[in-house]
Parts: structure tokens; C-alpha cells; sequence
């Protein structure tokens, strides 16, 4: 499913982490991969609360865990600036689809980075 939000549709996810090449880009490529679904998530599921949209981006979170290995395989790893990265497009993300009051901290709780 498209994402039809043009206030996503319009965002560079990660973009921080493409210009530094610390970051490989083939692993942020997998990392972008997981905030464009958890849009069509959003977008096909339409959370009407924000412990509905919690669920969702934990999903997701739990995702970019599962991520950690590839980028220390790469010589990386989501550190503090990655991290910063990361939850200020779960932000993004959360405000694009009228979540502005989006606990930025609940929104990736389950992080492990």
C-alpha cells in the first residue's frame, strides 16, 4: 500500500545518517524500510488512540533492534547520534498522522539502543 500522507511522502527518513558515512548505507536503507512500513501500518490500521499508535511503533522499534548486529557487522552501530535520528523520525512520523502530544520516549520504549 502507497503512503498517501504528503507529510510523509515529502520526508527523508534518516537523512542525517545518509550524509554520515559512518552509517553504511545499505543498513540504513533497511532501517528506512521500517519507518515506510510503519506509516502503511498506520495508514492501513488507522490507530485511534495513542496506546494503538504505541503498539505500532514498538513493533517497529523492536525492528531497528533486530538491525543492531547488521550494523556493527558493518562497522557501525546506533549510537547517540543514530538514535537521535531514529526517534526524531518516530516524531515525524507520529505528528505527520495527528499524534502531536506522541511521547517520543513511549513511542520507541522497547529500544535497545
Amino acid at each position: 500500500m502507497p503512503i498517501s500522507n504528503p507529510r510523509i511522502t515529502g520526508h527523508a527518513f534518516l537523512a542525517g545518517l545518509y550524509r554520515d558515512g559512518y552509517y553504511p548505507d545499505h543498513v540504513v536503507d533497511r532501517c528506512s524500510a521500517v519507518l515506510v512500513r510503519l506509516c502503511e501500518r498506520i495508514e492501513a490500521d488507522r490507530p485511534a488512540d495513542l496506546p494503538a499508535l504505541y503498539l505500532l511503533t514498538h513493533a517497529a522499534t523492536e525492528e531497528f533492534n533486530a538491525l543492531e548486529a547488521e550494523f556493527e557487522a558493518a562497522g557501525s552501530e546506533i549510537e547517540t547520534v543514530a538514535r537521535e535520528e531514529i526517534a526524531a523520525d518516530f516524531r515525524a512520523v507520529a505528528r505527520a498522522y495527528g499524534f502531536e502530544d506522541a511521547d517520543i520516549e513511549e513511542l520507541i520504549a522497547p529500544r535497545e539502543w
